[in-house]
């Protein structure tokens, strides 16, 4: 195929500066605009130092950019703002977006958790929910993706195969999840300056967090009923990272090893997603700068219970490596392909 020429649209935020360190090792791939309202005519290397070697298109304003001449667009614009800019595309045009913009199939659900109505309706029916492992067939055909967020993919990849398989219940999910600071964004909050965060942890979005309703979407979807979970996101003093600890009812005489021959059965062969040895713990630092998935699961001391462990990069798996894995699906390119980076260890 001929050379696919791409836009990252916001490309100042760290989802987007991980794309273009991404598809500098794409082969077919090539990064022709890069949009960044707020540093608009400034290089990549000015916004990014540890970008400067790359060759980059300078930073632009989004109503510069003719869409005519580009094939893929990754838009990585905060939430709120990609409705509209969407719908404005060419159809020729093939895109992901890393928002939540286009990720709840319900635009009611989404105007209750977002605070204004959906400015896309009639593009919401064409989104398709981006879990790849999960959703590869339809990702494959799909003109518009919506790539899920870093929380919902940690905890969907091993609960949907589980529910699915009634292996485990739909009822009293607990999900305890940690996150390091930059899946916050790059923009400047007192709230993450490094005096605020560090030598410490705290929850936030408390039984109100925006990703609670995207995991239930999925759950219910994998049960065809409705789930409801408990999800607790905690912030903790690292720049990446992203663990999941989610609590489980047994169903019938299952157990912590049915569990795990189930997930490593489902993701067996995949490039991505691994399933550990029984014991192994996962972690973070396992996974960094990388677009892995590593889960485990551990028999609770409750009889009747099941403790699953599921660790990402929030930046990667949980944003920018995700997107491009989905894109090279929708170009019938290998999923594998500028993802071939191994973790960043120690």
């Amino acid at each position: 195929m001929n050379e696919v020429k791409v836009a990252i649209l916001g490309a100042s935020g760290y989802t987007g500066a991980e794309l273009a360190r991404l598809l500098a090792l794409h082969p077919n791939f090539r990064i022709t605009v890069m949009t960044g309202d707020r540093k608009a005519g400034q290089p990549m290397s000015a916004v990014f130092p540890h970008l400067a070697t790359l060759t980059l298109p300078d930073l632009v304003a989004i109503d510069q950019v003719d869409f005519a001449t580009v094939d893929a667009v990754f838009c990585c614009l905060p939430h709120g703002t990609t409705q509209e800019v969407i719908a404005a595309l060419p159809a020729h045009v093939k895109i992901v977006d890393l928002s939540a913009d286009f990720r709840l199939f319900d635009v009611d659900t989404y105007a209750q958790w977002y605070g204004h109505e959906h400015r896309a309706p009639a593009l919401q029916k064409e989104a398709v929910y981006g879990l790849t492992e999960i959703a590869r067939a339809k990702i494959a055909t799909a003109r518009l993706v919506a790539n899920p967020g870093c929380y919902p993919t940690s905890v969907q990849l091993p609960l949907i195969p589980l529910l699915e398989q009634g292996l485990v219940s739909a009822e009293d999910i607990v999900i305890d999840a940690k996150s390091g600071v930059s899946g916050a964004g790059r923009a400047a909050k007192e709230a993450n300056l490094f005096t605020e965060v560090a030598e410490g942890i705290h929850p936030y979005g408390i039984a109100s967090h925006r990703h609670t309703p995207e995991i239930e979407q999925g759950l219910s979807d994998a049960v065809e009923r409705p789930v409801m979970v408990t999800f607790t996101p905690h912030l903790m003093p690292m720049s990446r990272g992203m663990l999941s600890t989610i609590y489980v009812k047994l169903t019938g005489a299952n157990t912590a090893a049915t569990l795990r021959a189930a997930l490593a059965e489902r993701f067996r062969g995949e490039a991505f997603v691994h399933v550990l040895p029984e014991g192994a713990v996962p972690a973070t630092r396992h996974v960094r700068g990388s677009n892995l998935c590593l889960i485990n699961v551990f028999d609770d001391r409750i009889k009747g219970r099941a403790i699953i462990t599921s660790v990402i990069d929030n930046l990667i798996k949980g944003a920018s490596g995700q997107a491009l894995q989905n894109m090279n699906l929708m170009f019938g390119f290998p999923e594998t392909l500028g993802l071939q980076q191994q973790p960043i260890f120690p």
